[in-house]
């Protein structure tokens, strides 16, 4: 039964790892907030001219940025100008970097935890 005293201890207890930890999910959340935006700007001003879009509207880009960044996929047909598409691609890029840091983060937390 002591195993599980400290086991229980540790979800209640925030050491300075913890603090670590949200400080960085934290930054990232905000980051990919604003890397978001500036895709959703870039997207709509890229795309909403381009003939056979599916991107005309504020809402439009905004859907197809937050879709690249969550599961680098969209139901949308992907863009067609030069700028649109770069900007395709560095979405994606940045949604494989945050995903590949925020798991190393996890992963450092967790084996520090296992240290102590």
């Amino acid at each position: 039964m002591s195993f599980l005293g400290e086991e229980m201890g540790r979800l209640t207890t925030v050491e300075e790892r913890h603090r670590r930890l949200a400080a960085r999910l934290l930054l990232v959340v905000i980051s990919t907030v604003i890397v978001t935006l500036l895709g959703t700007v870039g997207l709509y001003l890229a795309e909403r001219h381009a003939h056979g879009t599916q991107i005309h509207t504020f809402g439009q880009a905004a859907f197809f940025a937050t879709t690249q960044l969550l599961t680098v996929s969209s139901s949308m047909t992907n863009p067609l100008t030069p700028a649109g598409r770069a900007i395709d691609v560095l979405l994606e890029v940045w949604a494989l970097i945050v995903v590949a840091g925020s798991a190393g983060a996890v992963a450092s937390f967790l084996q520090t935890g296992d240290q102590s």
